[in-house]
């Protein structure tokens, strides 16, 4: 948009966008951050659950597998 009105929508939007980081600092004081330590042992969690859930899968695709190599081949 060009003119008085493109302006004014303009400016619009960089107040929102001013506002909206404001109120987003605010609520980040608020968070109950974890601990490094807590940190660290929720990401070894995570991992560990990941490769078990993968070496699950990884085991259930390679006995289909095998099931279905008798009957195709």
């Amino acid at each position: 948009m060009s003119g008085p009105s493109g302006l004014f929508l303009n400016q619009i939007s960089m107040t929102s966008l001013v506002r909206y980081i404001k109120e987003t600092r605010i609520e980040l004081k608020h968070v109950s951050w974890p601990t490094r330590r807590q940190a660290v042992l929720y990401t070894l969690a995570v991992v560990a659950i990941s490769l078990v859930t993968a070496a699950y899968l990884g085991g259930l695709d390679w006995v289909f597998g095998r099931i279905l190599e008798l009957f195709v081949f």
